[in-house]
């Protein structure tokens, strides 16, 4: 069977950056299992992947479009240190701010005595993504997975 729409396809796969830094890999014991066509994985990764078959590898060098998008300078902002009255915080800290399009995590940049700068975008935006990837297999998704839209646990 291939990966196709509607399909919950099984992958290994490594994550690198432009020089050939891992930034992540699914472990030996754990891939990573999705339903194709639900948005699951990031849309250059998954137009490679549609009709690969178990033991296909694939090598796909995603640009920022194609993977978690562009950097956008209007997602980062000041925020005033006293609104973390109860946090000694600290860059690399998350939090979710609320905003009129719902809830957004946001990444502590920088803190100083009197603002906190936060920013919105997802931390891979605007980076050059390289995936290398083993199919390790391909099902028809249940009737349950296909209405909830994601991979149901032992189905």
């Amino acid at each position: 069977m291939e990966i196709d729409t509607m399909h919950v396809a099984t992958i290994y796969y490594t994550l690198t950056d432009d020089a050939g830094e891992v930034i992540d890999q699914s472990p030996p014991q754990s891939p990573l299992v999705y339903l194709h066509g639900a948005g699951g994985i990031v849309p250059g990764l998954e137009k490679a992947l549609a009709g690969k078959r178990p033991g296909d590898s694939i090598q796909a060098d995603l640009a920022p479009e194609e993977a978690f998008g562009p950097r956008h300078a209007e997602m980062i902002q000041t925020v005033p240190r006293d609104a973390f009255p109860e946090v000694e915080v600290k860059p690399g800290m998350q939090f979710e701010a609320r905003t009129e399009h719902g809830p957004l995590l946001v990444t502590v940049t920088e803190v100083n005595a009197d603002n906190v700068i936060v920013d919105g975008n997802h931390p891979l935006a605007g980076r050059h993504l390289h995936f290398a990837v083993e199919v390790a297999d391909v099902r028809a998704a249940t009737e349950a997975e296909k209405a909830q839209g994601a991979v149901v646990q032992g189905a």
